[in-house]
């Protein structure tokens, strides 16, 4: 959501428009953070995969949900450290 808000500010910004696309600076504020909770909760999810990999310790998760937690951690970083 946090992702989704920030392009709708840089599209009104870009077109000389002074309004914000959510009027209520609480709750964007909570967005932003929830999006950056969202990076360490990904990153610890992922490192308890590598390590129960790594011990051989069989995890009931689908191969899928770990393949996409990768994918949008990838994204995460991305957009976050480096887009901005």
């Amino acid at each position: 959501m946090a992702v989704v808000l920030w392009f709708i500010e840089m599209d009104k910004k870009r077109s000389g428009s002074n309004e914000v696309a959510l009027p209520l600076n609480w709750m964007e504020g909570t967005f932003v953070i929830l999006g950056y909770g969202a990076i360490i909760i990904n990153t610890l999810f992922l490192l308890l995969c590598f390590i129960f990999y790594a011990f051989k310790v069989n995890l009931q998760m689908p191969r899928w949900i770990i393949i996409f937690n990768i994918i949008i951690f990838v994204l995460q970083v991305f957009f976050h450290f480096f887009f901005k």
